[in-house]
């Protein structure tokens, strides 16, 4: 199993705009969507990553316990489809369905979406406070499959706690480690 670990984008980068559709429900969703929640968190996932299974309940979890405090949180997939099927609208659908996502799971096709938020890695997570400015980018929390770590969300967890109380978010941050986003030829990004 390979692992990527995000970019680690600056913090303080203004939140990308994106405007994908939603295979579950046919809407298409723009940053604009979320604009009066006091903080945004979008992340990368797909289906079929065994990083993305490993905290799957545990992310529910999260999405569930944070969205009652207010947070917005939209999931993203870019993956080459053509290449990794499993990741298709259609089953992003079904797997939105079967796991009853809380949260928005969207098609990023062209994949110039996930390019703009400079994501390496499913699941990468970026949170961004009220100003749409970013305030933590790296992992869900110490465990990955394989180790003996329980899948608790501590480190976005605690960011979450901090920009929902109008704290400043510690910048000792840990990238997160997934499987690489499946880029399609034409689009492997330079970074």
């Amino acid at each position: 199993m390979a692992q990527t670990a995000s970019t680690m984008l600056p913090l303080g980068t203004p939140a990308p705009d994106f405007n994908l559709p939603e295979p579950a429900t046919g809407q298409t969703l723009s940053l604009s969507d979320f604009q009066n929640a006091p903080a945004l968190l979008a992340m990368v996932i797909c289906n079929h990553c065994p990083f993305v299974k490993h905290i799957r309940q545990g992310l529910i979890q999260f999405a569930r316990d944070y969205q009652a405090k207010g947070l917005a949180i939209v999931a993203i997939n870019a993956n080459d489809v053509v290449k990794h099927p499993e990741d298709s609208p259609a089953n992003m659908a079904e797997d939105a369905k079967t796991f009853g996502y809380p949260f928005p799971y969207l098609y990023d096709e062209s994949q110039a979406t996930a390019q703009a938020y400079h994501a390496a890695c499913t699941p990468d997570f970026f949170l961004f406070g009220a100003d749409r400015k970013l305030v933590y980018r790296g992992q869900f929390d110490g465990s990955r499959p394989g180790n003996s770590i329980p899948v608790t969300g501590k480190d976005l967890r605690a960011a979450a706690d901090a920009v929902l109380a109008g704290q400043p978010v510690s910048p000792e941050q840990n990238p997160s480690i997934g499987c690489n986003i499946k880029w399609k030829a034409s689009n492997e990004p330079g970074y």
